[in-house]
């Protein structure tokens, strides 16, 4: 589990830190407080970096610039410009990227944690010409003279993970777009690193996949029980269908001999499919729900809640997620609340002073007292 958070230079979280976390983290906060931007950072953290996923987060915000192969280079750079702050184009230790822990040795001032993840803009010549650089004869760190490059040096991206250093070089622009943006490389969300649900749409090939991952186990039990919540007569669900990208959900009800599809059941059945389909495919790793509450009545979200607070426990899964629901905050706050779950999460609030993004952390009995007084924190 991450025990603390610290994000600097990643879109608008320039310098951002939790010293402590919990299993269960709540985010709220208005618009453009960096909610979303906290679950990327988390998944670029929890992956190592790998430049298949952030070439999909880039993808999904619609940051993948159409590509003009005269001016490969420029565009790459455009595009990875869009994870830093103020989109800034750097080539300096001061325009890095770094997600990790805390570091808490104050004699080393400037050293990370040894599984900080860090991504930056370099200027480099190499050795090797590979599809990543392993063998790098010169990294230029100064920013100017840019009438030079091509002559002198390459541009690169370089992401690090601890002792490990790799740089994509950007002017090849056939090799980063295979490896990285415009890679189509979905089971990076199924995999046992992370699960991450998004805000909006069912993906049903995601689903399907980590239904078979579950089938016939004691997971699958919990699947079932958890769409008990809003159909109390699931009896049975499946995926079908001949192509295995598009086989769609369906479910058995004891009171009836037919077999439903659960689209026609509506998003909300949809969505505790999705979240608990994550959640169980998580074990050791991290789940990441953006907006929790899409798609959900508030009448099923405390139920839902403790299904997460009872097997994230159970599963070693640390939990992250986002909200812009005063229902969703008070049904978390009596989940919280109740007995053996006081220190098992936390909700913290992000507000925007001034250009600087600042997390205002409520625990338990913090939370017990603004619901009770109806006291606004979103």
């Amino acid at each position: 589990m991450l025990e603390s958070l610290e994000i600097n230079n990643f879109r608008c979280l320039k310098e951002f830190k939790i010293p402590s976390l919990k299993r269960i983290n709540l985010f709220t906060g208005k618009n453009n407080t960096g909610k979303s931007s906290i679950l990327e950072a988390i998944a670029i953290y929890a992956t190592k970096g790998n430049l298949q996923l952030i070439g999909q987060l880039l993808d999904e915000r619609g940051e993948n610039i159409q590509l003009n192969e005269k001016n490969s280079v420029e565009n790459n750079l455009k595009i990875f410009s869009s994870l830093f702050t103020d989109r800034i184009i750097g080539f300096d230790s001061e325009n890095t990227i770094s997600i990790g822990e805390i570091e808490n040795t104050a004699s080393e001032e400037n050293k990370l944690p040894s599984n900080t993840i860090t991504l930056r803009f370099v200027k480099y010549t190499d050795d090797d010409g590979q599809r990543f650089v392993t063998k790098i004869k010169t990294l230029f760190e100064q920013n100017g003279e840019d009438d030079i490059i091509g002559d002198v040096y390459k541009l690169g991206i370089e992401i690090g993970n601890g002792d490990t250093n790799k740089i994509f070089p950007l002017e090849d622009t056939e090799r980063i777009f295979r490896y990285g943006i415009g890679f189509n490389h979905r089971s990076l969300f199924n995999s046992r690193t992370l699960q991450y649900v998004r805000g909006r749409n069912i993906d049903s090939e995601n689903n399907s996949q980590l239904f078979d991952n579950i089938a016939l186990t004691d997971k699958e039990q919990n699947v079932i029980d958890s769409l008990k919540i809003i159909e109390p007569a699931t009896e049975r669900i499946a995926f079908v269908g001949e192509d295995t990208r598009k086989r769609v959900a369906v479910i058995k009800l004891s009171d009836s001999q037919k077999v439903l599809s659960l689209k026609s059941m509506g998003d909300g059945i949809n969505r505790v499919l999705t979240m608990i389909l994550a959640l169980v495919n998580a074990d050791n790793s991290f789940l990441l729900i953006d907006e929790f509450e899409n798609g959900l009545h508030y009448t099923i979200q405390e139920q839902l809640w403790k299904i997460i607070f009872l097997m994230s426990q159970r599963l070693n899964v640390q939990v992250f997620a986002t909200t812009h629901s005063n229902d969703c905050i008070e049904t978390f706050e009596s989940v919280l609340n109740s007995s053996g779950n006081t220190q098992a999460g936390k909700l913290i609030r992000l507000d925007n002073k001034n250009g600087t993004i600042i997390p205002v952390e409520f625990d338990a009995k913090d939370l017990e007292i603004i619901n009770r007084n109806d006291i606004e924190i979103r």
